[in-house]
């Protein structure tokens, strides 16, 4: 089945050259030019990824991804001119899967494309279990993740991320495997740190004295917790 890229920005130039590299590698692409105009495609085409920038006249990229997120997980790549760190925290700190600057090739933007479709839409069946450790419970094959009985929004990265440390719980990860198991190749080594601080804020009583994902110091992270039967 065709994965369908929404592309949003601005810059023609930049729209054009992403739909002939998208299509060219067998992608359906539609295409929009500001904040009003995404929302508009979104509700028009059933995209499977959005590829946005973040400076665009009236809302921003930001602003966007902030709407997106407040009724939906589908997978958010900045692509900006915007390379300060700042910048890519908070676009990844608001939920985007990754944020790539315009110096980059179109051949490693659309690799980064793929890297998110495979991982968010992996065809391969999960179990249908429970990582259930008391006060946090993961349903892997619903998705959902409940902290004290309620339940709390991921997005598909961060989704991934906890599934796999929590199914491995005591299992020391290195960053390195941690991102090129979720992220691939390509990117910036940055975005784990930021999943990281995501994933304690949501399931950690104290993100800052955490019980569950702990930093195991110039190694990695690893799942502490008694899984119960």
């Amino acid at each position: 089945m065709t994965n369908t890229v929404l592309v949003v920005d601005d810059d023609e130039d930049i729209v054009s050259l992403m739909r002939d590299f998208l299509e060219a590698e067998g992608y359906a692409v539609a295409t929009a030019s500001d904040g009003p105009s995404a929302f508009a495609a979104l509700e028009r085409v059933p995209a499977d990824v959005v590829l946005l920038d973040v400076m665009m006249p009236g809302q921003s990229g930001f602003d966007v991804l902030r709407r997106i997120r407040e009724s939906s997980d589908l997978p958010v790549l900045f692509l900006s001119a915007r390379d300060e760190e700042s910048d890519k925290l908070r676009g990844l700190g608001l939920g985007g899967d990754d944020y790539i600057v315009k110096s980059a090739t179109p051949t490693e933007v659309v690799a980064r494309i793929k890297a998110v479709l495979r991982r968010t839409y992996r065809g391969d069946p999960r179990p249908a279990e429970l990582l259930d450790f008391g006060r946090l419970v993961i349903d892997v094959r619903a998705h959902e993740v409940r902290v004290d009985g309620e339940n709390v929004s991921f997005t598909p990265r961060e989704f991934e991320l906890l599934e796999l440390l929590a199914s491995h719980p005591r299992q020391v990860f290195t960053r390195e495997q941690l991102y090129e198991r979720l992220w691939g190749e390509f990117g910036d080594r940055h975005t784990l740190t930021v999943h990281i601080g995501r994933l304690r804020e949501k399931i950690e009583a104290d993100p800052a004295h955490p019980q569950y994902v702990i930093t195991v110091w110039g190694i990695g992270y690893r799942f502490e917790g008694e899984r119960r039967a």
